[in-house]
Order: C-alpha cells, then structure tokens, then sequence
C-alpha cells in the first residue's frame, strides 16, 4: 500500500494507473476504522481496479462545540487493517494541504432544501463542510466510482445530489449499514459510549425496527408512530434529536401514497450522538 500525502503524489500515483486505463475507486473517511469502513473498501475492489482510500478528519464539517479535537485518531491501526485488505493508496493529507488559505477562506459548495433538515438542521454549516470536502477529493482522484455508507443517510443523499446537479462524472455506491450482533449500527463514536450506555444504544435501532414493522402492517399514521418513538427513546434515557419517517428520495415527510420511505433518527446518549435508519418499501 502506498501512503501518500500531498495531492501532487496522490495524482502522479494515480497517474500510471489512468493512463493504463484501470478504473479508480474511492473511499473517503475519517479514520478510526472499523468493520463498516473495510466494507466500503471491499464493495469498491468489486467496483474499480485501484482503491484510494482517504484519511482525513474534516474540521470544516465539524461545528464550534462539537468533538474535532477529541475525534478518534488511530493511524497506525488503520494502516494495518487496510493493509491486510491490499488497499492500492492511502491519501492522508495535512489540513494546510487540504486548505491551503484556511477552512474559512475556502470556496464552499452548497447543496440547497435536503441539507436543512435533520442532521443539517442540527449541524448548521456541517453539510457545507462535507460537499466542500467531498467534492474536492472527487476533483483531486478523478475517480470512477466512490463508495459510502448508508448510516450517514443524508450524507449519501446530499452527496447524490450534488453529483447530479455538478454534473461529476462519478458513480456513487451506497454500502448498507454494517451492525454489531446486538443491531447498533457501527461507528467511530460508539467508543465514547460507557458500559451502560452501550448496552442500552442497540434500542435505538429496536424502537427503529418497530416502526418498520408497523408501517409493513398497514399503518401509515406516521405522525403517530414518530411521536410515541420519541416518548419510548426519551423514557430509556436518550434524548432524541429527531425522527422522522420520509420519503427515501427527496427527504421530504412521507405521505400515505408513498412507497419507498426511510425512518431516520438521531439521538443522544450523555454526550455521544447516535444516528440509524432503516429503509421501508410499502406494497
């Protein structure tokens, strides 16, 4: 595995490759890799002859009091476990390599309506931060294919629009979530958890899958079913940020007549925010 960190080698490494006509797939993360990141790695070797995988924890997608500085940084770690996975590139750059006049300075690209709800309503500024990296990186490898997971939902959806309207010529590839055996979705945060915290997390996705259930049964009072889902998350002790039943393509809320649909939510425990979503296709 080469590991590289300016974009000049980045792109002469990248180069050969191109211009033998193998197909580049991408990978971006924030390191701290776990069971969920090495899928997407795997889903992009089926996808593309020459993965690059990124490392890079993002600050301009982090807000003022959130956790930038106490965000997990395992490098080493992540080499190895990319490397037993024969991972072609690691690109991990410097922030001043990535923003060579500041986060504040940069050109920021925007994504309009989908990025002001949910964690966008949440996290002003956080979907800035991540189309301006993102884009950038797809600028930087030039590749054919990226590969992201479905927990960060909206990520994915904000990312596939911005595709469509920039018109990048990319595919993008949605990875479904990866869990542990006890149905948590997997996560760089789920180290902050404490003991207790931990055991009680994999609700989050019960309560999501009982909704599921309901809605598979017929019923489609989603403003019901949303609000006693909060009630159940609240009296276990999380403190939810939002959740919602929407359609799965434009995040906008669900109505009777539609037939793809996504339950998304985001809820804290103590300090550590939780996301998951689960997919619902109504026959």
């Amino acid at each position: 595995m080469f590991i590289v960190n300016t974009v000049k080698a980045l792109q002469d490494c990248l180069a050969s490759h191109r211009s033998s006509g193998k197909k580049i797939g991408l990978v971006p993360t924030m390191g701290n890799l776990h069971h969920g990141h090495l899928q997407l790695v795997k889903t992009a070797q089926q996808h593309a002859d020459v993965i690059v995988v990124t490392l890079f924890v993002n600050p301009t997608q982090f807000g003022a009091n959130e956790d930038l500085d106490s965000y997990p940084r395992t490098f080493q770690d992540d080499c190895d476990k990319l490397e037993a996975l024969n991972t072609d590139i690691l690109f991990a750059p410097s922030i001043d390599e990535i923003y060579p006049r500041g986060g504040d300075d940069a050109t920021h690209v925007h994504v309009p309506n989908i990025t002001n709800v949910l964690c966008g309503a949440s996290r002003p500024g956080h979907f800035d931060g991540v189309t301006t990296i993102v884009s950038k990186l797809f600028n930087m490898t030039r590749a054919d294919v990226a590969v992201f997971g479905e927990k960060d939902y909206q990520q994915l959806a904000v990312i596939r629009r911005m595709v469509d309207d920039l018109n990048i010529p990319i595919i993008i590839i949605g990875e479904p979530i990866v869990r542990e055996a006890d149905g948590l979705a997997m996560s760089s945060r789920n180290g902050y958890l404490s003991k207790e915290q931990r055991q009680l997390a994999p609700k989050l996705h019960a309560i999501l899958s009982n909704i599921h259930q309901a809605i598979s049964k017929g019923d489609y009072d989603f403003e019901t079913l949303e609000g006693a889902a909060k009630v159940q998350l609240s009296e276990l002790g999380f403190k939810p940020d939002y959740l919602h039943i929407y359609h799965r393509d434009n995040l906008r809320p669900a109505k009777k007549a539609d037939k793809d649909l996504v339950i998304v939510a985001a809820a804290f425990l103590g300090t550590t925010r939780l996301i998951d979503n689960l997919h619902v296709h109504c026959v």
